[in-house]
């Protein structure tokens, strides 16, 4: 698959950091440093306006090394970019910790996954099959 892309910033485009990895990193596209402050959240932008394919999504992620060092993250987690969306993609992210966090351009802010999907049609009916779990629900199992 060949993704159509426009990249306006002067970044590399996304690309995979290893052979196995199931995500590309976004970066930064900024025209100055952001600071995130703590429980703040912002908009960055990554300069990259994308056509992806009818029966997919890019799905965009925290970084975990930014998670677990600096208590940033994606607020809307996995955020969706449809594939009828051609503006440019942009990442909210949220200071979690008690830091001021900052931005620069070019820094790796988000991993984009593109991932397939399908759109189902719906059968009303009056119930539902049985299963050993039935309704159980939140925390049902325990957690031992």
């Amino acid at each position: 698959m060949k993704i159509r892309v426009i990249n306006e910033s002067n970044n590399p485009l996304p690309s995979y950091e290893t052979v196995a990895s199931a995500g590309m990193d976004l970066r930064a596209f900024l025209e100055e440093t952001i600071i995130i402050k703590p429980f703040e959240r912002k908009l960055i932008p990554t300069g990259l306006s994308m056509e992806i394919p009818i029966g997919y999504e890019a799905q965009i992620r925290p970084r975990s090394g930014l998670a677990l060092k600096h208590g940033i993250t994606v607020l809307n987690t996995p955020g969706t970019i449809d594939a009828d969306y051609r503006g440019e993609v942009k990442v909210l992210l949220i200071n979690l910790s008690d830091q001021n966090f900052v931005v620069n351009s070019g820094d790796r802010v988000a991993q984009m996954i593109i991932a397939s999907h399908e759109q189902p049609g719906w059968l009303e009916v009056e119930e539902l099959s049985e299963t050993e779990r039935g309704a159980g629900g939140y925390g049902h199992t325990g957690i031992k």
